[in-house]
């Protein structure tokens, strides 16, 4: 890491006991070369491209020397970003922040430095913690936001465990990655077959999962195993387990309890050794207390519960899935994929994004670019789908303050390329300036130069 700082002072709350939560962490994401992360408490810390004594450098050509500061707040009880009068200006959840104003955030919340952008956590990760040196583990769960920091050694606490677990999380969130990992981490010999209930057929779903013996209803010409016995040695993947229809959540208790399953048609049962591991989007504890789900298949299920955390949970972690999931594509086309170059705009957008289908989204959004942008072009702001840039009415998600300012103003024609030229000669390239002078956002600036063929600084 470059200048990777621990302010040590021990955040103090009332009575003067420790206060946890004062611990915070910024994590740039973008330039993906500019490998910095700063961990803060509640000694202030100024940051920029030379703070002075007590600060944190933050080497870059758009970053001011004294930029912004961040600072605990006691009566807010959160952490504090000032802008310190910086040239190229700071924008919290896609806002601009005034000079000198104090914005508190929340955890997740991106922030942008001239063109240097990064993400707040709230919490902290012990560097040394079991999955530091792990790297298959990274390579199933990849990712350094705090959030994944804490489902790695979640996984990893209950892999070796036969009891079932859990997956609680949001479609597309990457549940069965975490299934595969659990698996691996387990030991057991046998395969991970996956299985998603809501698709299996609901006349057939007790066979489907338990089997059946020959002549045991109309078409059953053969006898057939069923999933939990092909599973046997191994781990069995229970996806939309919520989905499970109230006939079959009894018959599935009796096998997580006995280890036994009974074919269709049969009156016998056969032993198996299964490690169940069930997934859901749904609020499982919630459908219990709705009379939806069986209260002791719950219990039995959650043994080891885990929440996987959607992907706007983990923005830190966004360029990395991006580049994970690229490579993927062009695997599955026969090609190589050229290294990705976000401008610090698209990579501010990209950011911002609430990412509702998580990694399906992300996907939808690789191959928008792959298909409309020139292998090893810049990704500018422009080429980004409509459906990602498109205004949202909670634009500054993710940021609080006594004072919000207001957003950038709407979009304007564009001016001659003349007087643009002109504007930013006279104004010594400062666009943040040029921003102001139009009475918009720096971005819109950045979009009419890319447009009447401008080049930008640096």
């Amino acid at each position: 890491m470059i200048d990777a700082r621990t302010l040590s002072t021990a955040p103090r709350g009332e009575g003067g006991a420790a206060a946890a939560t004062a611990r915070g962490r910024l994590t740039v994401v973008h330039p993906r070369g500019l490998a910095w992360q700063l961990v803060v408490d509640d000694a202030r810390v100024v940051i920029g491209r030379q703070p002075g004594d007590g600060g944190a450098t933050l080497p870059h050509d758009t970053v001011s020397r004294r930029h912004f500061a961040i600072e605990w707040s006691a009566v807010w009880r959160s952490h504090v970003l000032v802008d310190l009068g910086s040239r190229n200006g700071v924008r919290v959840g896609g806002r601009a922040v005034g000079a000198e104003q104090r914005l508190a955030l929340e955890h997740g919340v991106v922030i942008a430095a001239g063109d240097v952008v990064l993400v707040y956590e709230r919490g902290e990760v012990d560097a040394a913690g079991p999955d530091a040196a792990d790297a298959a583990a990274i390579a199933a769960i990849p990712g350094d936001s705090i959030a994944v920091h804490h489902l790695r050694r979640a996984v990893a606490r209950a892999a070796p465990d036969p009891s079932p677990v859990l997956l609680i999380g949001p479609t597309g969130a990457g549940k069965e990655w975490i299934a595969r990992e659990v698996h691996r981490l387990s030991g057991r010999r046998g395969q991970l077959v996956a299985v998603n209930c809501a698709a299996l057929s609901p006349q057939l779903i007790e066979s489907q999962l338990f089997g059946h013996v020959r002549g045991a209803f109309t078409g059953a010409t053969t006898d057939q195993e069923g999933l939990f016995r092909a599973a046997h040695g191994g781990t069995l993947m229970l996806d939309e387990i919520g989905e499970l229809p109230d006939s079959l959540q009894p018959k599935l208790l009796r096998v997580l309890q006995e280890h036994e399953v009974q074919p269709v048609g049969s009156t016998r049962t056969v032993g198996v050794d299964v490690r169940v591991v069930a997934a859901t989007n749904r609020d499982l504890a919630g459908e219990v207390e709705a009379g939806r789900f069986r209260r002791d298949l719950y219990a039995r299920l959650a043994l080891f519960e885990l929440r996987v955390p959607a992907l706007r949970e983990r923005r830190v972690d966004l360029v990395t899935w991006i580049e994970r999931l690229r490579a993927a594509w062009h695997a599955r086309r026969g090609t190589t994929a050229a290294p990705l170059a976000l401008s610090a705009d698209a990579a501010e957008a990209i950011l911002l994004h609430d990412w509702p289908e998580n990694l399906r989204g992300l996907d939808r959004l690789i191959h928008h670019l792959e298909v409309t942008v020139p292998a090893g072009r810049p990704v500018p702001y422009d080429a980004l789908p409509e459906w990602l840039t498109a205004p949202r009415p909670d634009a500054a998600a993710g940021a609080a303050a006594p004072s919000q300012p207001s957003g950038p103003a709407p979009r304007r024609r564009a001016p001659a390329a003349d007087e643009l030229r002109a504007l930013l000669a006279q104004l010594d390239g400062n666009v943040a300036a040029v921003a102001r002078h139009y009475g918009c956002d720096r971005r819109q600036i950045y979009r009419w130069m890319d447009a009447l063929g401008i080049p930008r600084a640096g």
